[in-house]
């Protein structure tokens, strides 16, 4: 079979390996779909790792199941999460399922850009999840990050009468704005630096998209009765988007870093500030099963226009040119694979 093998961002190789062999408590699945991730273009997280075989938004058809497994049968349509949490540490007990040891360690192999991949028995126990009927393969890649993005809103307890800014309108900027507003959060705001993005923030939306090379605290209080964003959350790792949001956000505020800075970089926290005026400041890692099951449930629903997110459709084969959309973020926002065809 064919796989993407990732190096670096400019070069990803084709490369034919073995079909893997599955176990009797395992199962193969035919990937049909499999969205690249802001994090899959992120280097400092990715080439020390490399080479590899990424993708962990992948949906297809199981193709064969060991005698062993009863939870799924061959034919059936599918989103398998790469990383499941044990459910019985301290972490997980504590609600914190991404902070658990297992989560970080379990995977599927060799990854969702490749045209099938081995289901291991955990992540078939805890991590599988049928794609509905009306639910294409490609809206059931945007599961994963939407996961993520609703476990985000959830740990910062965002409610409706929030003023929300948003910073970065990439993938995970878009979808925390169509989630919010999903939720009844009636004051959007998304700062980005690409025209593009912002008229798809308002697309997607956003009440209002401002440049943010613009004076941010400053445009906010124009728009926001003189004040300054309930909720801050940042969606792209750019220094400059960490220390706008430090502006931004009102007193008893909140900052969530949904995407966070390569680690040579040392964030100047005004602490004193924050201590007197009882800023929270928080991260979002990952996705546990509730928030995947959450995901499922508003995709479901078919009030979230993930379909028309999707610019790009790619086959395997193509998969340098998707990491070059990726990477120049120009006129892109979520590039799909599909490994056996449309």
């Amino acid at each position: 079979m064919l796989a993407a093998f990732y190096y670096n961002n400019h070069d990803v190789r084709i490369e034919e390996i073995p079909l893997p062999s599955i176990s009797d408590d395992e199962a193969l699945l035919k990937v049909m779909a499999s969205g690249i991730c802001g994090s899959d273009v992120l280097e400092w997280y990715r080439v020390p790792k490399a080479p590899r075989v990424l993708g962990h938004e992948a949906t297809g058809v199981i193709s064969k199941v060991g005698g062993k497994v009863k939870k799924i049968k061959v034919g059936d349509r599918v989103f398998v999460s790469h990383h499941v949490p044990c459910n019985s540490c301290r972490h997980c007990q504590q609600g914190n399922h991404t902070a658990c040891h297992t989560l970080h360690t379990t995977n599927y192999y060799p990854g969702g850009f490749a045209q099938y991949i081995k289901i291991p028995k955990i992540n078939i126990d805890l991590g599988i999840y049928k794609l509905p009927d009306a639910m294409s393969f490609e809206e059931g890649t945007f599961i994963e990050p939407l996961a993520c993005v609703s476990r985000g809103q959830r740990l910062t307890n965002l409610k409706k009468n929030d003023s929300l800014l948003i910073i970065g309108s990439g993938i995970s900027g878009i979808l925390h704005a169509q989630l919010a507003k999903f939720k009844g959060v009636e004051n959007i705001v998304v700062a980005d630096i690409n025209p593009y993005r912002l008229e798809l923030a308002k697309k997607f939306g956003a009440n209002h998209a401002l440049n943010a090379k613009d004076n941010l605290p400053e445009k906010l209080k124009e728009i926001n009765d003189g004040q300054l964003a309930d909720q801050v959350i940042v969606c792209t790792g750019a220094m400059s988007a960490a220390m706008s949001a430090m502006d931004c956000v009102e007193n008893g505020g909140t900052i969530l870093f949904f995407a966070v800075p390569d680690p040579t970089v040392k964030l100047q926290v005004p602490i004193n500030q924050f201590w007197r005026n009882e800023i929270i400041m928080r991260t979002s890692y990952g996705a546990a099963p509730n928030d995947l099951e959450d995901s499922l449930k508003f995709l479901a629903t078919g009030k979230l226009n993930v379909k028309d997110m999707i610019t790009h459709r790619l086959p395997l084969t193509e998969a340098q040119e998707g990491f070059r959309l990726m990477v120049e973020a120009g006129q892109s926002l979520k590039v799909i694979l599909e490994p056996n065809g449309a």
